[in-house]
Order: structure tokens, then sequence, then C-alpha cells
């Protein structure tokens, strides 16, 4: 892959750089239909660029902004002249422009304010209290919505657009124990869940309970999937890999994440890829292989 689209709206944890490698692992099948049930930023499923799609995703702020691109009322040149004018008065007040978009956000749920604010907001973080309120902080860059940056932001939006105009991409709002269960045979599902033990957020809260089910549907699904999680840091490994995910295939590879203000906050952990095939087929079970240095063929799990 030259070139990896990155979409308008950033998530904690994007896959941006681990697109490639997730999408080499999979190759394209007739009569596929991409399913992600936690789409998130959509990174891995909009660089795959599936004829037919289903984004899922709890939080209704995510859907309804895809919703509106793809029913023209979130247009490239709309979002150009709004970010235009909102950036202008971020930069002359600043944080209290930026709290004042945000409790316009949290009382209308604006599609062009979710925009704003996920770009104006400190490195990207879509967080919600309880009560559902946006409440990440400013991310103190009052020229953030510069010519190119807006221009760059548009661009994006006209990518998914017209993605969306060759391709029938659904978008839902629902939980993934809703949407797995629809899966065909012919079909790939992309999990890119909340990682257990890691920090989450209000619409995306994410327990050993809901380890362990994702774990049960997928191994019970006729489908072709592939699971982003993590497998360990220089602090601790994940012990849910061992729990509830044994007997599928499972790939590593080092990546870095930057969340904090400081270089020294840029950590590296090993990702971890769990799949039930190998290229086009199934994992067999059975066979008890090491294919590869970082591949590990583990037991299946007892339900």
């Amino acid at each position: 892959m030259s070139r990896v689209f990155v979409p308008p709206i950033k998530c904690q944890g994007i896959k941006t750089k681990l697109v490639a490698w997730i999408l080499g692992q999979v190759p394209v099948t007739d009569g596929e239909r991409w399913i992600e049930p936690f789409m998130g930023s959509g990174v891995v499923g909009f660089n795959r660029r599936p004829r037919r799609a289903v984004f899922s995703d709890k939080n209704p702020h995510l859907i309804n902004f895809y919703r509106g691109i793809q029913a023209g009322d979130v247009t490239p040149a709309k979002a150009r002249a709004f970010l235009q004018a909102e950036g202008e008065r971020l930069r002359r007040d600043g944080d209290a422009y930026y709290k004042a978009v945000r409790n316009r956000f949290n009382h209308t749920g604006s599609p062009y304010d979710f925009l704003f604010l996920n770009r104006a907001c400190f490195n990207g973080m879509i967080r919600f209290n309880r009560q559902g309120g946006f409440n990440t902080p400013y991310g103190h860059k009052p020229e953030r919505f510069a010519a190119s940056y807006v221009t760059k932001i548009a661009n994006q939006i006209d990518y998914v657009s017209k993605a969306m105009q060759t391709c029938a991409w659904e978008f839902v709002c629902a939980d993934f124990r809703d949407i797995i269960p629809l899966a065909l045979e012919t079909d790939v599902i992309y999990c890119d869940p909340p990682y257990l033990g890691r920090h989450v957020d209000y619409y995306d809260s994410w327990s050993e309970a809901d380890e362990r089910d994702l774990a049960v549907l997928l191994s019970s699904t006729k489908a072709r999937f592939l699971l982003s999680t993590w497998h360990s840091n220089e602090f601790r490994q994940n012990d849910s890999l061992d729990r509830y995910w044994r007997g599928f295939r499972l790939l590593t590879r080092q990546h870095f994440y930057h969340v904090g203000a400081k270089e020294e906050n840029r950590n590296p952990m090993l990702e971890a890829l769990v799949t039930n095939f190998n290229g086009t087929k199934p994992v067999d079970v059975e066979q008890g292989c090491v294919e590869a240095e970082q591949l590990v063929l583990l037991e299946r799990p007892m339900h």
C-alpha cells in the first residue's frame, strides 16, 4: 500500500501506521462484505474500500457524522467554510471559545461541531463523561485551523463522499453483539475493540465480560475475522490472549503510541492481530504448528 488514507475523524489508538499490515493478512474475495463492529476512525475499512460494508459503533455522534456525509448534509465545501469561520474565532478566543463550542455540541449534537472538537481537542481524543457529554479539554493550538489544515480535512471528507457514491456502505449505531451474528460465511469481520486493561471512554467502556462475549461470538462465526488487540508492553502482558483467544492465528508487530504531551510519553507496544484463517484458508487448530517467528497457534478455548 503506497499511501494510507487518513479519515476526517481521528480516534485514540488509530491504526493508520498498521493498515498495510492488517489488510495484508486478508486477501479480497468475490462477494465479500466488510463488517466493522467497532468502527472508531474507520481507517482500516476506508482503506480497504470494499464494495459492501457495515460500519458500526456505539458512539452515535460518530455514526451521525458519516450518515451526514452520506445524506449530503456534510460536504467538503460546507466543512471548509465552517472550519475557517470557527477556526478564526478559536484563534481569537482560544480555550473560552473551544468550551463554548463544546457546550453547544453537547446540546445539539451537530456533526460539524463534532468535527471541530475532534480536531481542536487534546490529542484528538474522543472522550465522554457518564452523562454522554463530550469532555475532552482544549488542545491549546489556537492556530490549528490554518488554510492547509482545513483543506486537508475537506479532502478527507471528499474521499469518503466519493467512496460512498460507488460503494454500498451502511453506518449503524449498535452493540457488537447485535452486529457479529449477522455475518455470513463470505463476509470479513474486522474488530478493533477498546483494549482490555487500557484507557477507554464512556461510549467505548470495555470489561472482562465484553471481552468474553466477543470471544464467544467470534469463535462461532463462519466469517473470516481479524481482531486487533495488544500483546504486551515493557510493563506487562495481555493475559486475555491466553484466556480468550487460544486456537487462533496470532501475529505481532511493535507499534508506538504517543498520547501524552511530551515525547517521553511515546511508549512502544507489541500489537497483536488475531485471525481465524491463514491467508484464505481457515486455521487448522489440530495442526499445532508455528508458522513464523511471531506467529503462534494456540489451543482453542473451551466454552
